[in-house]
This record gives C-alpha cells, structure tokens and sequence, in this order.
C-alpha cells in the first residue's frame, strides 16, 4: 500500500462521497479489498487529486459517464450523492442527465433521472 496516495484517496472519498464511499469501501473488504484500495489510490489519490479540473467538474464527468454506461445505479446513488457534496444543485445534474439525451437516449437519460430522484427524496 503507498501511504500518501491512500492517505490523499481516503481524504477525497470522504470530500466527495462521504459516507456513501466510505459504504462503498467496506462492502470490498470482506471479499475483494484489493479492489477498494484500488478505488482510493488510484481514482481518489492519483486521477481526483489532479489539479486542472475541480470536483464539481470532475463529477459531471463521473456523472454523464455512468449514465452513458447504463446499468450503474449504485454507482450514480454514490456519485449524485458526491456531486451533491462537492457543490452541483439538484437542477444542475438533472441538466447533465438532459444533455445526454441526444447522446445516449431516453432509456439510460430516464434511469439515471429516477435515480436522482430516489437521491433527492431521501435529503428531505
């Protein structure tokens, strides 16, 4: 394990995707914990760690990339949770959500708009 790329990885995780990542992390450990260090050295301690995008950016990405992969649902409950943490409006992901109706069609646009609504409703 390299110390400060899990030290930076667990500091972003819990930024951006608090205790939902932390869950996310823990559900590894009893059968491939391998694949959670994985998660916070690499995609939180060496790619969300860059400087040139910031966190609202970079979960617009991880957004619209997840929608366009389709069957990602607890992957976008994470994310849409994270972009929620790191500053994007509710408004603004149902935008993202839109504009990738032309891109990927209504099926995967209207699977991830029900799962921002899930999201959504447990904050109230």
């Amino acid at each position: 394990m390299d110390n400060i790329r899990y030290k930076k990885g667990i500091n972003n995780l819990d930024k951006i995707d608090g205790k939902a990542g932390k869950m996310v992390i823990d559900s590894l450990r009893d059968i491939s914990p391998e694949t959670g260090q994985f998660i916070i050295e690499f995609a939180f301690g060496d790619i969300y760690e860059r400087k040139i995008l910031n966190l609202k950016q970079r979960e617009m990405i991880t957004l619209s990339s997840l929608l366009t992969q389709g069957d990602t649902h607890n992957q976008l409950i994470v994310h849409i949770n994270g972009a929620l943490n790191v500053g994007l409006t509710q408004n603004e992901i149902i935008e993202i959500f839109i504009q990738c109706i032309p891109y990927v069609g209504f099926p995967k646009v209207l699977n991830a708009i029900s799962t921002a609504k899930e999201v959504f409703n447990s904050k109230k």
